[in-house]
């Protein structure tokens, strides 16, 4: 079976995969979030980690490495002041200081290449540690 990959970068692909569960994210609301990391290898993006549609975005925080860069898509679901039901989807770019210097470049220079392959985030949330991508931070983005 032949996998079709598309150019995030220069030198940098994103897997079908990828894509594909993010738009099932997206339209059938089938994962709360998808974790993607860099095999520097390949220079592939592919998929880390997939979240049900009933984990939480606690799960997703638990989810990331202590030591290394990541990629993840959060589906945020709300209720506005209005009472209206709404969902967001959230672009997170994770690097904690203790990942390699080589891997936060490789993702720094990676992230708009991804950000433009998976169509219909609507916010983007850079952190170095939790605090910085905490529930507080998505709810206030949200609004």
């Amino acid at each position: 079976m032949a996998m079709a990959f598309k150019m995030a970068i220069t030198g940098m692909w994103v897997t079908e995969e990828c894509t594909n569960l993010f738009m099932d994210m997206k339209r059938k609301k089938v994962h709360r979030y998808i974790v993607f990391k860099i095999d520097e290898g390949s220079k592939l993006v592919t998929v880390d980690k997939v979240g049900g549609p009933a984990e939480s975005y606690d799960d997703l925080a638990a989810s990331l490495p202590d030591d290394d860069c990541r990629y993840a898509v959060f589906d945020f679901d709300f209720v506005t002041v209005d009472n209206c039901r709404k969902s967001k989807i959230f672009f997170i770019a994770w690097a904690p200081p203790a990942s390699r210097i080589r891997a936060k470049m490789l993702h720094a220079t990676s992230k708009d290449g991804l950000r433009r392959v998976l169509e219909g985030v609507h916010y983007e949330v850079q952190a170095t540690d939790p605090t910085e991508m905490g529930i507080e931070v998505i709810r206030d983005r949200a609004k």
